[in-house]
């Protein structure tokens, strides 16, 4: 059913006790995990800096905007970041 609409899964696969993971298996596995750590520190970051994941707001439009702005620092500190980078190596 999922096939015929051309839906790829992307769950990770697992190995069992006899028979492991084919080389297909696991750079597909690979492939997923690089997408995971890319996405998850952003994540991680809003936890433990933002106190962020528990949003104590009222009504659905306060707690976008408090997503939104979460959103908005996390880019300004990142590109800040990126900045100073390219600035002493240059």
């Amino acid at each position: 059913m999922l096939e015929a609409d051309d839906y790829r899964s992307h769950v990770h696969t697992k190995g069992k006790r006899n028979q492991p993971l084919t080389d297909r298996n696991k750079k597909a596995n690979s492939k997923r995990l690089q997408t995971c750590a890319r996405v998850e520190h952003v994540f991680g970051l809003m936890e433990n800096e933002q106190n962020g994941m528990f949003i104590r707001a009222i009504g659905m439009a306060g707690a976008k905007a408090k997503i939104g702005s979460m959103n908005l620092v996390y880019n300004i500190r990142r590109r800040v970041s990126l900045s100073r980078i390219a600035l002493s190596s240059a």
